[in-house]
């Protein structure tokens, strides 16, 4: 077996353990954390390998799963509402039915009714993205300021964030050649809660800095990266991040390392239009 079979082989053999244990569990609470340690990925990069894998965030695979084995009990068993609904997972027959017809369309109780219905399925639709094959980078330690915000990724006021840090390289006199916009993206917007999202702005600098306020100064750790150059739209971050980790991960020689991943800003977005946008993601690797 080839080291390409294998790293494909060992995700795979990873997401097989979590959906099957999601399959035993639709009735209770599945909690996440559970999952990750089932799995044994790296906490840093579970939630990304996993949606690549799935196809889907992990949250919405499992909301998915409930609502269509209980679509399958409406349909083909006489058992009641509310003990379908508890059967996968429902805290009362009431969610159920409303998380039941916002996702098929219609009602369980229409649905067992009306035999010639049938479910319909989101329509996917397909993305092409401009993404390079990536460089592989040995990064050195480095300093940076940094300003972190809390909130859903796309109601952040990422202008404000830049604003405040640059003034700050003004204030200390931290200007240089070779300053750079990098994002530190904590969590994924599909299992956190939104209030609870956390994102750096960092500016990377190369003179010695002091925190004041709200704005701080520390170390990115250095190490290998696999560097991906994306151009386009900000919004398709999200499927830039599965192919990353689906598509580059499973047929690569490489393993993750426990680091979160980064962005960096090459193009200032009130100069440069939406599909222009140039973006690098660092993928810690070994």
């Amino acid at each position: 077996m080839t080291k390409k079979q294998g790293n494909n082989a060992f995700y795979q053999e990873k997401l097989n353990i979590i959906i099957e244990y999601i399959n035993n569990n639709l009735e209770v609470k599945i909690d996440l954390k559970t999952l990750a340690e089932l799995s044994n990925v790296s906490p840093f990069h579970f939630h990304r390998i996993s949606r690549a894998l799935l196809g889907e965030p992990i949250g919405a695979y499992i909301s998915r799963t409930r609502l269509e084995q209980a679509a399958k009990m409406v349909r083909y068993s006489d058992a009641k509402m509310e003990v379908i609904a508890y059967d996968v997972g429902f805290e009362t027959p009431s969610s159920f039915s409303k998380a039941f017809k916002a996702h098929f369309g219609i009602s369980p109780i229409v649905y067992r009714k009306d035999k010639l219905f049938t479910l319909k399925k989101t329509n996917i639709v397909e993305i092409t993205l401009n993404i390079k094959k990536p460089k592989i980078q040995t990064i050195e330690d480095q300093q940076c300021l940094y300003y972190r915000m809390q909130g859903a990724y796309q109601t952040l006021d990422y202008q404000s964030a830049w604003k405040k840090l640059w003034s700050q390289i003004k204030a200390q006199q931290l200007f240089t050649k070779g300053i750079q916009h990098f994002g530190l993206p904590y969590d994924d917007p599909k299992v956190t809660d939104e209030a609870k999202i956390r994102y750096d702005a960092c500016l990377i600098i190369h003179k010695d800095a002091k925190p004041t306020g709200d704005i701080g100064v520390k170390t990115l750790k250095g190490g290998k990266f696999a560097v991906f150059l994306y151009q386009g739209s900000y919004k398709y971050f999200a499927e830039v991040y599965d192919y990353i980790f689906n598509e580059w991960l499973l047929n690569t020689d490489y393993e993750l390392r426990d680091e979160h991943v980064r962005e960096r800003y090459i193009s200032n977005p009130e100069r440069v239009t939406e599909e222009k946008l140039k973006t690098e993601f660092y993928i810690p690797i070994k």
